[in-house]
């Protein structure tokens, strides 16, 4: 019989990709609200990830940032994502549970939250300062808008000190008592602090970022976002950070309607325009003038920062 002479192919040598500015912060924790923090734990990639990814066909391209940074924003400009799913970074959180119910309805990551069943809950909760209770918003069910004053807030954070400490005490009794741990924490408030490990990947990472650092987004969550979008982010992938800024949070989107009246504004044809609109049904009026249009007033606000007169308001 002959000797196989087949030698196995040596492995390539490569060298794991890090990041300097990202690694200066691993384990860091960032503080957040009252007693929340973002650490983070572990990342893999970084922008000559994507680049790598999206020349794989064609071999390692060029190594010119410039070009690097060129193609990185037609790939984020023309949504073109799987590039972005080869980075991914890992997160350790300490979140209130009411702002967590909201964090996780984002189901594009991997998830390992503190479990009151196995564990003794966290001892804090989210504490509110009187300056900070905010109104409920007039046209807008689910947001807020503007302040209580501070001296009613005074009450409100005294009294939600009260059922914190109150609910606690009762959970504490219940342990005590020999209760199991899943039932004892059923009446704890949902301003209790949670913590998990979140894992997720630079593309859905960034949808997460644009929903909850938009300043529709609750409060609570628009504090966690910014941050690890502004302090982890943009130390992580700064190229993608550029474009993600310039290409979706502070990009300005036009419908095909929209279009078609600023064209005629354009042109100077300010009755043409008020004759779409009315089409469009946006002019109805009332007894007291205009009635509501949620689509008209977020076309008008697009009107302001284009610095274009609004025509049936002139």
């Amino acid at each position: 019989m002959s000797e196989d002479t087949t030698k196995a192919p040596e492995a390539e040598q490569l060298v794991r990709p890090s990041v300097p500015a990202l690694d200066k912060v691993l384990g860091v924790k960032f503080d957040v609200l009252d007693d929340g923090f973002v650490r983070l734990v572990d990342y893999m990639g970084s922008d000559a990830a994507i680049v790598q990814a999206a020349r794989v066909s064609y071999g390692k391209g060029t190594k010119k940032t410039s070009q690097d940074r060129g193609l990185i924003r037609y790939l984020l400009r023309h949504r073109h994502t799987t590039p972005f799913e080869m980075c991914e970074i890992k997160l350790h959180v300490r979140v209130p549970m009411d702002c967590w119910r909201q964090w996780i309805r984002h189901r594009t990551a991997n998830v390992n939250e503190y479990s009151t069943r196995y564990s003794i809950a966290i001892d804090a909760a989210q504490q509110t300062e009187p300056s900070q209770w905010r109104r409920q918003a007039p046209g807008n069910k689910q947001g807020s808008k503007g302040f209580i004053d501070p001296g009613d807030g005074e009450l409100l954070s005294k009294r939600e000190r009260e059922i914190q400490d109150a609910s606690r005490e009762v959970y504490q009794e219940r342990l005590d008592a020999g209760v199991s741990r899943e039932q004892a924490r059923k009446d704890l408030p949902l301003a209790t602090y949670t913590e998990a490990y979140w894992k997720i990947d630079l593309h859905n990472l960034l949808h997460f970022l644009s929903l909850r650092m938009d300043d529709h987004a609750q409060m609570e969550i628009r504090e966690y976002a910014k941050l690890i979008g502004y302090e982890i982010v943009s130390q992580w992938c700064p190229i993608v950070w550029e474009a993600f800024l310039d290409y979706n949070m502070e990009k300005l989107v036009l419908s095909r309607l929209e279009i078609d009246i600023v064209g005629a504004i354009g042109r100077g044809d300010k009755q043409r325009a008020i004759e779409m609109a009315t089409g469009f049904g946006w002019l109805k009026r009332g007894e007291k003038g205009l009635l509501r249009h949620r689509e008209r007033n977020e076309f008008e606000q697009k009107l302001k920062q284009l610095n274009l007169p609004i025509p049936w308001k002139e």
